[in-house]
């Protein structure tokens, strides 16, 4: 009797590779608009390039098939918002979603409000949020927090710029203030609201936030949810036309196209001697973290390659389609 298993044939693999920038509604994690693009895209080769809380909207960077390779890099980019804030209240989750734990009478006029947040610029060391996905010890902060255990809360760098003013006249009467700013990556909004509210003297939570930039892509590139949901629904959605080719992922990075027995090698894990060539003419180590080798005749890109000290040329990544 023959016990063994017949195995499984291989999953069937997308066609689409890119990039699908998506505008986030609040309300919903940012696990629930990968599920959905998984069902948009009919594949789960679905990843992200940066998590925004259930309270955010806003821009995601989806990466779609072999583009889920290129995470490390798009998430090295900076990110912009528009944060609003609500004055006088502080909470443990930094947030208007999380219990109170303080509230302060507010008596402030807008101006000094303005003046304070425009001088929070700059790279400042800020405790990150207990209820954060940031592990410590294997474990992630809102894990403890909410398993009530004790857990010291580390501080990181984080930079913040081109702070500016937002005019809400109406949520200003219920002490609620809106500012557009720009920030590093791994950079928490929540902690540098909170360092506002602890230099006005009244504490303060974050109400709303919206994401306007992420890398080099911005709000206005990016196709809401439900746009995309209802248009699936009346199957007229077609995704090939929504997706950002991976060669225009990243901005200002070399592409080097190759063909015949260079892209054969490199497919093969190899770099030619006439590739190497052209990366040797082409690649300036001052400025160049890598390059792109893409296809002449699919366009699509293969590799991703670096210089490595003392070692040169090596293929970072390669992308099979």
């Amino acid at each position: 009797m023959n016990n063994q298993q017949t195995p499984k044939p291989p999953k069937p693999r997308t066609n689409l590779h890119g990039l699908l920038l998506v505008d986030k509604p609040s309300g919903m994690t940012s696990h629930d608009v990968v599920s959905r693009v998984r069902r948009l895209a009919n594949t789960k080769e679905v990843g992200h390039s940066g998590t925004l809380d259930p309270l955010a909207s806003g821009l995601m960077v989806v990466l779609i098939g072999e583009a889920t390779k290129l995470s490390s890099i798009v998430t090295e980019g900076d990110k912009a918002y528009e944060v609003q804030l609500q004055l006088g209240i502080e909470t443990d989750t930094l947030d208007i979603t999380g219990q109170v734990e303080k509230t302060t009478p507010v008596n402030l006029k807008k101006d000094d409000v303005v003046a304070a947040a425009l001088k929070l610029m700059g790279e400042m060391q800020l405790p990150i949020p207990l209820y954060s996905a940031k592990k410590i010890d294997g474990k992630k902060l809102y894990e403890y927090a909410r398993e009530g255990e004790a857990v010291e809360i580390p501080s990181k760098s984080m930079t913040f710029w081109d702070v500016t003013y937002v005019e809400n006249l109406e949520a200003e009467k219920e002490h609620r203030y809106s500012f557009h700013l720009q920030c590093s990556k791994g950079s928490f909004i929540r902690s540098w609201v909170k360092l506002l509210g602890e230099q006005l003297g009244c504490g303060a939570a974050m109400s709303a936030l919206r994401r306007t930039k992420s890398h080099d892509f911005g709000i206005l590139q990016a196709q809401p949810l439900n746009d995309l949901l209802a248009e699936k629904e009346a199957n007229t959605l077609d995704m090939g036309q929504k997706i950002v080719p991976m060669t225009e992922a990243v901005s200002g990075v070399r592409i080097v196209k190759i063909d015949g027995h260079d892209e054969l090698l490199l497919n093969n894990g190899q770099i030619s001697h006439d590739l190497r060539t052209k990366l040797i003419v082409g690649f300036n180590p001052d400025k160049d973290q890598w390059v792109f080798a893409s296809s002449k005749a699919t366009k699509q890109v293969l590799a991703i390659i670096g210089i490595e000290p003392e070692q040169g040329f090596k293929i970072k990544r390669c992308f099979r389609y």
